[in-house]
This record gives structure tokens, C-alpha cells and sequence, in this order.
């Protein structure tokens, strides 16, 4: 199945050498999930060729404008284009009171329902959860509440030998259950075991997104093992001590937090207006975290 990230904006408060404020796309097997949604993210959809009425999902990690000024545009847009389906909004309490002031003033109405979910930092666990995926939020350390976002690929299926269920002339009926692990039992009482005629479930994967926050211990229990994490790295270390004074991170801290969780991959974002060149803070992160890379807006990242 798809899973992968699409980076639409990668930059901090400040839109700057053509880097625009956090927003990302999550592509879930065609389900699709927007992850914040800063100034700009409609325009950005449109240029990577996303159809916003597509989204089922959004999440907002927290109300600092860089993550959610994009939003109203973007709800209002569909509304513009005659969307149907409903929407869901995962957010802080405060956000359903900004929209709500908005769209008052704005004499709008929504053609479509617009679900809000209200996010508290204090309650981390599930908010959102199917047959194929899990989305958590957990508390970051933030000037304001702030919330991560976890999401986790449900159980995946058994892979078919298919030379060995050919052979053995299975309909393919039966191949669904196969693959849950079901054994075969033809119709003379024969039984082929499920690990006779499939191989193991690949393990499911998972994708954890780290918003603002400052470094510290407490969120590292609900990023553990992720196949892909992002995380903020807004700062290089020589300026650590800004970092903790706007409770960011260095690229530095991301790679250590990306060590001490045992990841497999990390993608830096949320770089602040000062840097032109990624380059440094990608290399910063490497000498602790070699499978780094710089999120590039406009390329997908695989989970």
C-alpha cells in the first residue's frame, strides 16, 4: 500500500526564499491527510496537483499562524467548488471559535459538514482510527499548547505465493482469507496451512510528525521506532540557547531525538527565515543521525 509525505511547506514563521509556512500531505493507499496548514496551502495543493476536495482529514497541530492562517482559504475554497463530503478537523478548542468568527462575518455557510475535533495536549491517545489506520496525537513543549501527531498503518495482509496457490488450483475466493492467516481446506478434508501458501505480514509503518516544541524527554515515549519521522529543526546548535528561548529545536537535538528513539529515517523542517542554505543543518543532524534528509517542498517522502 501507498504511504507516503508530500511537503508543501517546510518553512518557519516567516515565508522566505520561496519556502513557505508547514503544511504537508500524508497518502495513505489514496486516503489523503493534511497535516497543519499554513499561509499558502491551498496555492500549494494546486501546484503539486492535490485536489483539495480529496482531503477527508486535516490536523492542526496548534494556533500559531505559520501552521493554520492557510485554513480559512482553504474551507472557504471548497465550499466555492460545491464540495459534498464531509470533512473532518482535528485542532485545538480555540479553533472551532476562530473559524466559527470568520465564517459569521463572512455571511458564509458551508455546502459541506465541516466535523471538528477538539485536541486537548493534557489527553494524548487516539483521535482518529479505521480499519487501515490509527492517527495519536501527544503534548509537545511549546510556547502555547502544542500537539504531535502519530499516525500507524493497521495490520497489513499476508503476501500469496502464487505459484503455490496456482498449483494447487485454490480459487480465488479463498485468497483473502489466506492472506489473514487462514489455512485452506480442499474439498477432500486436505488442509494447507496459511505459512504454506503465503509469506509473513510485512510489518506495518509508521509516519510521526513533531510541530514546535522545545527539547525534552516527555514526547519521546509516543515517537518510538517511527519508520519515518519529521521533526522541527528550525535552528542550528550554535543558537541553542534562542531555541530554548522560543521553545524550538536545533537540527542538532532533531537527529539526537531521532537517535534516542531509533528511528529509521528523519526530515527536518520548519526552518527559520535566517537560514538561505539547508545544507548546514542537514549536516548538523547527520553526525548524529545519518539517515537524514532536508523536507524539499514538492517531493514525496516515503513512509
Amino acid at each position: 500500500m501507498k504511504f507516503e509525505v508530500l511537503i508543501l511547506g517546510n518553512s518557519s514563521a516567516t515565508p522566505m526564499f520561496d519556502r513557505h509556512p508547514t503544511s504537508q500531505v500524508l497518502n495513505f493507499n489514496e486516503q489523503l491527510f493534511l497535516i497543519d496548514c499554513g499561509e499558502g496551502t491551498q496555492m500549494q495543493l494546486s501546484r503539486y496537483g492535490i485536489k483539495s476536495n480529496r482531503l477527508g482529514h486535516i490536523f492542526i497541530s496548534h494556533l500559531h499562524g505559520d501552521h493554520y492562517l492557510g485554513l480559512v482559504g482553504l474551507l472557504s475554497s471548497m465550499h466555492l467548488v460545491g464540495r459534498k463530503s464531509d470533512l473532518h478537523l482535528y485542532g485545538p478548542a480555540a479553533l472551532k471559535e476562530i473559524l466559527d468568527i470568520q465564517f459569521l462575518h463572512s455571511e458564509t455557510a458551508l455546502r459541506y459538514n465541516l466535523i471538528f475535533h477538539p485536541i486537548s495536549p493534557d489527553q494524548p491517545g487516539v483521535i482518529f482510527e479505521n480499519r487501515t489506520m490509527k492517527v495519536s496525537a501527544f503534548p509537545l513543549t511549546h510556547r502555547i499548547a502544542c500537539t504531535g501527531f502519530r499516525f500507524d498503518e493497521g495490520p497489513r495482509a499476508r503476501t500469496l505465493l502464487a505459484d503455490v496457490v496456482q498449483a494447487l488450483n485454490i480459487p480465488t475466493v479463498y485468497y483473502p482469507a489466506i492472506k489473514k492467516g487462514m489455512d485452506y481446506v480442499d474439498e477432500k478434508g486436505n488442509v494447507y496451512p496459511a505459512d504454506q501458501l503465503s509469506l509473513p505480514a510485512p510489518k506495518s509503518r509508521s509516519y510521526v510528525y513533531c510541530s514546535d516544541t522545545v527539547r525534552t524527554a516527555d514526547y519521546l515515549p509516543y515517537v518510538q521506532h517511527a519508520d519515518l519521522m519529521y521533526h522541527e529543526s528550525t535552528f542550528l546548535h550554535d543558537m541553542v540557547d534562542r531555541a530554548k528561548e522560543t521553545f524550538h529545536t536545533t537540527a542538532l537535538e532533531a537527529g539526537e531525538i531521532a537517535k534516542e528513539t531509533h528511528a529509521k529515517k528523519l526530515l527536518l523542517g520548519h526552518y527559520s527565515a535566517r537560514y538561505r542554505d539547508l545544507n548546514p543543518l542537514l549536516d548538523e543532524a547527520r553526525t548524529v543521525f545519518p539517515n537524514t534528509e532536508l523536507s524539499i517542498e514538492g517531493k514525496w517522502f516515503l513512509v
